[in-house]
């Protein structure tokens, strides 16, 4: 079989329809066709003027004659404080089902290693679902990643955030005598 041309580069502004149709694909390969609530918009101030994190696009044909989006990785930076040093997130990675198992998913980590190499991370994180096996297989016989059995994501949503301020301390006049 032959494998047709693809290549990968950070993604641009005028990819914003292109980052959301492949996050609304990934929402539904994830059995949560109503969980993206982005908009083109959001992703604009977002990953771009912000930015908050960033994106990678695997696009078919070459850079000289590209075709069509046909993977994402999207990540964001944070900090260790046990190695000092920054960590890559990866928070999406998906690949259209067409295009799976052609040396894309492989593609996006190596843009994705190089970034952190750049950056001098400590290292590379991503969650994935207990029942993706496929993406497990990928992420354990291919790159080799080892899973983080010790530790359980947690997660608050926005009611949850908006209920942290019970605990914001208030500043108290001082006691001091004039």
């Amino acid at each position: 079989m032959t494998i047709p041309p693809f290549h990968t580069r950070p993604a641009t502004p005028r990819d914003v329809d292109a980052i959301l149709r492949l996050i609304t694909d990934l929402a539904i390969y994830e059995k949560e066709p109503d969980a993206v609530k982005t908009t083109p918009e959001l992703l604009r101030k977002n990953l771009f003027e912000t930015p908050f994190a960033y994106a990678l696009l695997a696009i078919t044909g070459t850079s000289e004659a590209p075709g069509n989006a046909i993977g994402l990785a999207l990540y964001f930076f944070s900090y260790s404080t046990w190695t000092g040093r920054p960590s890559l997130f990866l928070e999406d990675l998906f690949v259209t089902p067409e295009y799976r198992n052609l040396g894309v998913g492989k593609a996006l980590f190596g843009e994705l290693g190089k970034i952190a190499k750049e950056k001098n991370c400590a290292r590379l994180d991503w969650s994935v679902l207990k029942w993706n096996q496929p993406s497990i297989d990928f992420y354990e016989k291919k790159l080799g990643a080892k899973p983080m059995s010790e530790w359980m994501g947690m997660r608050l949503e926005e009611e949850g955030i908006d209920d942290l301020s019970k605990f914001v301390l208030e500043a108290k006049p001082s006691n001091t005598a004039a």
